[in-house]
């Protein structure tokens, strides 16, 4: 298999990929958000993902949810030293598929990695066109232009652009964007996606955000 590892301390990166290669897997590499987002995209052929959350230039998550986006479907692990049950939740509502916290077993994370990579994962059928995340400036690109989002907006239109013509419930949307535990009224979410329209309404957004009465958004 080849294994992706988007990790920023050197001795950690070191020992994953040695202890990938050891299990006869081949690894490429990424020491920050922004690198992942160059080798692991939509064209890698990756087939799992080890996601730090700690990383110098963004969170992890934010990184899962715009290669999610950019059409990326390899199971990701999260492994980091944020192990609570808050930060655990919040990486699945991300798009993660495990999590192992450190510091961890190296055969404990061979075995999870093998075990995703035998699940797989449902591939992207429909890809939002023209699009682009970035999940260090919380950020959204189209061809004529970009806008910042803030944390909360970036994480709303992550999760609608990660399940493209899918219905996403309120619910997930507020999985995503909020803590978890976090009480959002309607009113509050619908404001939220109001803003996010009008923000990408001045970049010419080829997408918008419909929203499905009673249910929750879909991107069309």
């Amino acid at each position: 298999m080849l294994i992706g590892i988007c990790e920023d301390d050197p001795a950690i990166r070191r020992l994953v990929t040695q202890a990938m290669g050891f299990a006869g897997h081949e690894v490429l590499t990424a020491h920050d958000g922004g690198e992942a987002l160059r080798r692991f995209g939509s064209d890698s052929a990756v087939d799992v993902l080890i996601m730090d959350i700690g990383l110098p230039d963004s969170d992890g998550r934010d990184v899962t949810q715009a290669l999610r986006s950019a059409g990326q479907s390899a199971p990701v692990l999260f492994l980091t030293a944020l192990g609570t049950v808050h930060d655990k939740l919040s990486g699945f509502s991300a798009g993660g598929d495990d999590y192992l916290a450190k510091p961890f077993d190296v055969k404990e994370l061979i075995a999870r990695v093998e075990a995703l990579a035998k699940r797989g994962r449902p591939a992207v059928t429909t890809e939002v066109s023209g699009l682009v995340l970035d999940p260090a400036r919380h950020g959204v690109r189209s061809e004529q232009g970009e806008i910042l989002l803030t944390p909360t907006e970036y994480r709303m239109l992550a999760a609608l652009t990660s399940r493209p013509g899918e219905v996403v419930r309120r619910r997930t949307v507020v999985a995503a964007a909020w803590p978890d535990g976090a009480v959002v009224n309607e009113n509050t979410i619908d404001s939220f996606v109001r803003r996010i329209r009008a923000k990408l309404d001045t970049i010419g957004s080829p997408v918008t955000i419909e929203t499905v009465r009673g249910v929750g958004f879909r991107l069309t």
